[in-house]
């Protein structure tokens, strides 16, 4: 297979397994209430279960962007998929909340891990000429992965009962023979090296923890994209897995429906608007990062702002209607964001230590963006069950995160691309 076509082959390999690994997730947040019937517990404690999930990996992933600059990074996304799909199926058959942090928060958690440094270094590496596009793209697997597993969890869940199991059973089964394919069609790709001879020849050279830290923290640019990141993180595991609970807790006596189809409406309309935001960002980014070299977090900053209004609206209206209308609307320019931000990243990172940064960025990320998960259920419970106020909140966070891009706009990128 032709290098040029490869590439795209590659890319649809690892799209795949992206939807699985974010679809997954999204099985969690719409049958949060069938699993409290279930075990007989409160939201709280099944927050927990998230929350653990999120620490799990945010703990694990830099050691695993680590080891896939070592290592061969085929092997580790396929491992990955098989470990994690392996928990959710697991999570399936379950009959205590602490079984469920074992499956679903630590066994999960630690699979997913493999997948997205080495799945991004990849595509990164396979794409140079069309780097925010190829990860665009990707990211479509993560809006169509959390509609599609959301929409079907929140359905079945809605019945009532055990119904709740199914899409464990069936995306984990999926997600363990996806696996099967990565290991028969995947390729080693050989990671690029950052020193040569002077005859030109590659020199190989190993990875270390200090190097990578190095790589990442020698930048403040990149030090503002992972604190972005962060904030981002928090309002995402937030929004995925308590806006199905949102939605019903406030529009279900005017919309009977949602008792089953909350899932599907807490995440249709801000993903929808997200694959545009991702794909027109990125196709700006990647026109225009040649004569404007800040366009990239530029693009960051329009979206983190102009989705702030839309977040305080969704949260806030009493209107069923508006609310999908703000979700849109919210999903478009958090595209836009996503369209840009690990292509920035990688701009100013040493191209050895993509990886093994990225693993940096998603541990810092994931272990202050789980907090949102026992948070805002903490805070609606201090408003007398209201979770309006939890969901406004998350505004709060968006405007943390602009705020880190403009200092790095600002301040930082020019003298971190010169000294790359």
């Amino acid at each position: 297979m032709q290098d040029s076509k490869y590439k795209w082959w590659a890319l649809a390999l690892l799209w795949v397994a992206f939807f699985l690994q974010q679809g997954t997730r999204q099985l969690f947040g719409p049958s949060v209430p069938a699993m409290c019937a279930s075990f007989g517990v409160d939201k709280v404690a099944i927050g927990v279960v998230g929350t653990v999930f999120a620490m799990t990996y945010g703990i694990c992933v830099p050691f695993a962007g680590l080891t896939a600059d070592l290592f061969n990074r085929k092997w580790m996304v396929t491992i990955g998929v098989a470990i994690f799909c392996g928990g959710i199926f697991l999570s399936g058959f379950v009959a205590s909340v602490g079984l469920l942090i074992l499956t679903y928060g630590i066994l999960n958690g630690f699979g997913q891990t493999f997948y997205y440094p080495s799945a991004t270094s990849l595509v990164s590496q396979l794409h140079k000429d069309s780097r925010a596009t190829a990860i665009s793209i990707l990211q479509l697997g993560l809006y169509i992965g959390i509609v599609g597993c959301g929409a079907l969890a929140g359905f079945v869940a809605g019945k009532g009962g055990e119904s709740w199991r199914v899409p464990f059973w069936i995306f984990g089964g999926l997600g363990l023979a996806w696996a099967v394919a990565l290991a028969f069609f995947l390729k080693d790709t050989k990671p690029v090296d950052s020193t040569v001879d002077l005859d030109l020849r590659p020199r190989p050279q190993k990875a270390s923890i200090r190097e990578a830290l190095s790589a990442v923290f020698a930048k403040p640019t990149a030090i503002c994209i992972i604190l972005g990141l962060a904030m981002m993180i928090y309002v995402d595991i937030g929004f995925k897995n308590w806006m199905p609970s949102h939605l019903q807790a406030k529009f279900l006596d005017a919309c009977p429906y949602l008792q089953r189809w909350a899932g599907l409406h807490a995440v249709l309309w801000h993903y929808l608007g997200a694959i545009v935001g991702v794909m027109v960002g990125s196709r700006i980014g990647d026109r225009l990062v040649a004569s404007r070299p800040g366009i990239r977090l530029e693009l960051g900053i329009v979206g983190f702002v102009i989705s702030i209004p839309f977040i305080v609206w969704m949260a806030m209206t009493q209107s069923f209607a508006l609310c999908c209308v703000a979700m849109l609307g919210f999903g478009l320019f958090r595209g836009v964001y996503d369209s840009n931000f690990m292509a920035s990243f990688f701009d100013v990172v040493n191209p050895r230590y993509h990886a093994s940064g990225v693993g940096i960025m998603m541990c810092i990320a994931f272990l202050f963006g789980s907090l949102s998960l026992t948070v805002l259920p903490w805070i609606a419970k201090l408003m007398d069950g209201n979770m309006s106020y939890s969901m406004a909140s998350l505004a709060v966070f968006y405007g943390l995160g602009a705020l880190t891009i403009v200092l790095a706009r600002v301040r930082f990128l020019k003298r971190d691309c010169e000294g790359k």
